[in-house]
């Protein structure tokens, strides 16, 4: 009778019939898949960085008013008045406005408007007021007509028009829009703009079509519909 061969007895177990090396626990209990897991996961967290921390760098650019605040306008103009502004950090360059895709209200400007941007860093208003002819009727906004004044940090404003009697701080005229150091905002390399420390305008007047803030404060604030606009 031949003898049947000799078959090693060491890892033949009922769990692991063909005698194939088990993955055994290391010292620490941890199998040599669960390692792979974790290097794996490392791995995926190791990818997701660059793309957190450009996220969050957009962010706080955002917050600090570095890049401006990319929305499609609505392009209808609205009214801002104020008896009086006073602002620290002032800002002005050109700029360009776009409404969604096909807007009822662009018209033949291709759904884009010229603007002229205004950018203060802390801004104190007396007496705003704002309004918007919606065909018949105006939607007003009015604050600030009490002891406390309007107030607002990083304020941008889009126009196309604007008026009043205005005075500047050591005011810098012809600077390069991507230079400005004045405000938390900056225009496109090449564009005209000018900056000042302060400003202090009476009988402030804009026809606007964007506004954005950090902080925005309305002491007394009224909305209604009107008649008549600012």
């Amino acid at each position: 009778m031949a003898s049947s061969p000799d078959v090693p007895s060491t890892g033949n177990t009922p769990e692991n019939p063909d005698g194939s090396p088990s993955e055994a626990p290391s010292s620490t209990g941890t199998t040599a898949a669960e390692r792979r897991g974790r290097v794996r996961a490392r791995r995926a967290a190791v990818m997701a960085v660059p793309a957190t921390l450009v996220a969050a760098g957009l962010a706080v650019l955002t917050a600090q008013g570095a890049l401006g605040v990319q929305f499609a306008i609505s392009g209808m103009p609205f009214t801002v008045a104020a008896s009086q502004l006073d602002g620290t950090g002032f800002e002005q360059f050109g700029g360009l406005d776009n409404m969604a895709d096909g807007s009822p209200n662009a018209g033949d400007t291709g759904g884009q408007v010229l603007v002229i941007t205004s950018a203060i860093k802390k801004a104190t208003l007396t007496k705003l007021c704002q309004s918007v002819d919606l065909g018949g009727t105006n939607l007003l906004i009015t604050a600030g007509n009490g002891a406390t004044k309007v107030s607002a940090s990083d304020l941008t404003t889009d126009s196309t028009e604007m008026s009043g009697d205005a005075s500047f701080n050591h005011i810098e005229i012809g600077n390069d829009a991507s230079t400005l150091t004045e405000a938390n905002a900056k225009g496109p390399k090449g564009v005209f703009s000018q900056q000042a420390d302060s400003v202090h305008i009476d009988n402030l007047r804009q026809t606007n079509y964007a506004t954005t803030a950090g902080v925005f404060k309305l002491p007394g604030l009224k909305l209604r519909f009107s008649d008549s606009g600012c």
